[in-house]
C-alpha cells in the first residue's frame, strides 16, 4: 500500500508540474558572462560492469581512477585558456558522510573535496557538481541503483543532493545527468532499468525539487527530447538548464525524409540521427529554454566543439545562450592525458572565435 501511495503522489506531482507554469522558478541571471566549462571525471563509475567490444575503459572499478598530476594540469590549462567553469563528475569518488557505503577505495573525504574547490575558485574556475541520476548511468549509487523509484532511493537521492550542495557551498548549478535511459544504451549490462512516461517524470521532478530546495539550478542532458519531443516540451520546466549534446562535426542538417528503407541504408540513417540531434538546439531555442550546448573531444572529433560554438552562436538567442561545455568521456588518468589537454585547447580556440565573432 505504501508503494502505491508513493506512486500516486509521483503521478500527481508530474501532473501538477506540467500544468502550473513557473512551479520551479527560473533564477535571476548573473552578469552577461558566458560559461566556458569543461567536464572532469573524479569518478567514472556510471556504467555497470560489462564487456564492451569498443569501450573497455567503461564499467565499474572499485578503486579511485585518478591521476592527480593530470587533474591539476587540466585545471591549470583550463584557467590559462580563459575557461571559467569546471563541472565535476563526483559519483562514488567522495566518501559522503550521509552514505559512505557507496564510496570506492581511496575516495576523497568531503574536506579534501572542499580544498580542491577552494583551489579551483582561486584559479578563476567556478566548480559545479554533477551526479548522473539516469538509471542507465547510476552504477556509482551502489545498492541504490537497484532500488530506483522506491522510498529508500528517494531518501538516498535527497541526502546526497543536500550533502553535495553543502560541500559546494550552494553552487549556482547542479548537473543531474538523466541521459540515455533506454534499453539499447544498456545492451551490455547484466541488469537493465528503464523508467518511462510518468514514472520517469515523477522521479525527475523529485530530483529537480531537491536541487532547487538547496538553492541551486537544475542542469541536465537534453537527449530525452530526441525521441519524445512533444512530451518534453509539454513537461520540461523552463527553470532547468538544457545541455543538448551532439558530438559530430557536421551541422548541415541534411534531410533523410525520402529514404525508403533506413535499415538498408545505414549512412542515411546516420544522417537523420545526427540532423535530429543538431536540430534539437533549434527546438530548444524556439521554445525558450536556456542552453549550454555541449561538444566533445573523445574520438578524433576535432571540430565538434568549434562547430557547436559557431552553429549555436548563430541559432540561439544570446540571452538564452548561457555558454558552452566541452566533454572528454574518458577517466582522468595518464592514458588519456593528451586527449583531455587537447580537448581543453580546442575549447580555448573556440572561445577566441566566439569573442571575435559574437553577434
Amino acid at each position: 500500500m505504501t508503494a502505491r501511495r508513493t506512486f500516486v503522489k509521483q503521478i500527481c506531482a508530474a501532473g501538477a508540474l506540467s500544468t502550473i507554469p513557473g512551479f520551479l522558478h527560473a533564477q535571476p541571471k548573473p552578469e552577461d558572462k558566458k560559461i566556458w566549462a569543461g567536464l572532469l571525471h573524479l569518478s567514472f563509475n556510471m556504467w555497470e560492469e560489462y564487456i564492451s567490444p569498443h569501450r573497455p575503459f567503461r564499467g565499474y572499478r572499485p578503486d579511485l581512477r585518478l591521476s592527480e598530476p593530470l587533474w591539476n594540469e587540466a585545471l591549470e590549462r583550463m584557467a590559462k585558456s580563459g575557461m571559467n567553469m569546471v563541472v565535476i563528475d563526483l559519483g562514488d569518488a567522495v566518501k559522503y558522510e550521509s552514505h559512505p557505503e557507496i564510496s570506492v577505495h581511496n575516495a576523497w573525504s568531503p574536506d579534501r573535496l572542499r580544498q580542491e574547490l577552494t583551489k579551483m575558485r582561486a584559479l578563476g574556475l567556478e566548480p559545479i557538481p554533477k551526479l548522473n541520476f539516469s538509471a542507465g548511468h547510476d552504477t556509482w549509487m551502489g545498492p541504490y541503483a537497484r532500488m530506483v523509484s522506491t522510498q529508500p532511493y528517494y531518501t538516498f537521492c535527497r541526502n546526497i543532493i543536500a550533502e553535495v550542495i553543502d560541500i559546494f557551498d550552494k553552487p549556482r548549478f547542479f548537473h543531474l545527468g538523466m541521459d540515455e535511459e533506454t534499453a539499447s544504451h544498456q545492451h551490455y549490462y547484466l541488469h537493465t532499468v528503464v523508467r518511462k512516461n510518468d514514472v520517469w517524470w515523477g522521479d525527475f521532478y523529485y530530483l529537480i525539487g531537491e536541487v532547487q530546495k538547496g538553492g541551486a539550478r537544475p542542469w541536465i542532458w537534453s537527449d530525452y527530447m530526441w525521441d519524445n519531443l512533444d512530451l518534453f516540451l509539454k513537461k520540461m520546466p523552463k527553470s532547468v538548464v538544457q545541455s543538448n549534446w551532439y558530438y559530430g562535426e557536421s551541422f548541415a542538417l541534411k534531410s533523410a525524409k525520402n529514404a525508403k528503407n533506413l535499415k538498408e541504408n545505414p549512412q542515411t540513417a546516420a544522417i537523420k540521427r545526427d540532423s535530429n540531434r543538431a536540430a534539437s538546439y533549434i527546438d530548444l531555442e524556439k521554445n525558450g529554454y536556456d542552453q549550454i550546448p555541449t561538444g566533445s573531444f573523445h574520438d578524433n572529433n576535432t571540430h565538434s566543439i568549434g562547430n557547436t560554438v559557431k552553429f549555436c552562436t548563430e541559432q540561439v538567442a544570446d540571452t538564452r545562450l548561457l555558454g558552452f561545455l566541452q566533454t572528454f568521456w574518458k577517466p582522468t588518468i595518464e592514458e588519456y592525458r593528451n586527449l583531455i589537454l587537447t580537448g581543453i585547447d580546442l575549447t580555448a580556440d573556440s572561445k577566441k572565435w566566439f569573442d571575435k565573432n559574437r553577434k
